[in-house]
């Protein structure tokens, strides 16, 4: 739908200029005077319509979300992503789940939620000698804080992917309505004089321009963000993982130390 769209807004925008062009007015009555004082952003948005200056207003808006959510979630990711590789570089360092959960390093963020999962688990399942079936769990409620942890990291880049997607539309409804102020502008003066069409078709172009300043950070920022927010949820799934390892590891550690005694009066025999 965007090539029609498009086209008639061309073929408006040329009808207009082609109207001023076409003017019965002599050569050189269109002076400086009769033409609008000033044609600035700040002055066509003064002078623009209620509905563009809506248009307008509510585009800047979603640009100032765009950047506030762009400087919230990098401080948000770093920080995340920072936490997780210490607390890899924890875990890699002790034998235990419970060790691991008495670090500082590893006793925060997801990481340490992964590993008071386990710990629960464990006090949960005592008694029990199916270790397969603790393992299960374990790796339930490990998958569960994964997931979770993968969509509060997204929250806020939704916000962004409407921006993107609707921002251009916005200010495409602004370019019509203010091409449309141009023809009405012609029909009331009942004159083609150029200073009765440049108004509307500034505000027009100024609509699609703040539509478009306030898409394409959108977009950027959304495929940047995609990317981070996979590798953050790689380093977790790693993290989680190697909880994992050291849950059936421990589980190994007590099936032996079980079944040490009950083979020792065979050795002796």
């Amino acid at each position: 739908m965007r090539a029609p769209v498009g086209g008639a807004v061309v073929w408006l925008l040329s009808a207009a200029v082609a109207c001023a062009q076409t003017t019965d007015a002599p050569d050189g009555v269109v002076g400086n005077a009769a033409l609008p004082r000033d044609l600035s952003p700040w002055g066509m948005f003064l002078n623009a319509d209620p509905l563009v200056k809506a248009v307008l207003i509510g585009l800047a808006f979603a640009s100032v979300v765009t950047w506030t959510v762009w400087l919230v979630k990098t401080i948000e990711l770093l920080r995340a992503r920072r936490s997780v590789r210490e607390a890899l570089r924890a875990l890699a360092a002790v034998r235990r789940v419970a060790e691991a959960a008495a670090s500082r390093a590893a006793a925060d963020g997801p990481v340490g939620e992964c590993l008071a999962a386990a710990v629960d688990e464990f006090h949960l399942s005592a008694g029990s000698d199916d270790r397969d079936g603790i393992k299960e769990r374990i790796a339930s409620r490990l998958e569960r804080i994964e997931a979770a942890c993968g969509r509060r990291v997204m929250r806020g880049t939704g916000m962004l992917a409407t921006i993107g997607a609707t921002a251009p539309f916005v200010g495409l409804f602004g370019t019509v309505w203010g091409i449309m102020n141009s023809f009405i502008g012609i029909s009331r003066e009942h004159t083609t004089n150029l200073a009765v069409v440049a108004p509307g078709i500034a505000e027009a172009l100024l609509a699609t321009a703040f539509g478009l300043a306030a898409a394409i950070p959108a977009v950027v920022i959304y495929n940047v963000f995609a990317r981070s927010i996979a590798g953050y949820r790689a380093l977790v799934g790693d993290a989680s993982a190697e909880v994992l390892r050291l849950a059936s590891r421990d589980l190994d550690r007590q099936a032996a130390a079980t079944s040490a005694p009950a083979n020792r009066p065979a050795a002796a025999e």
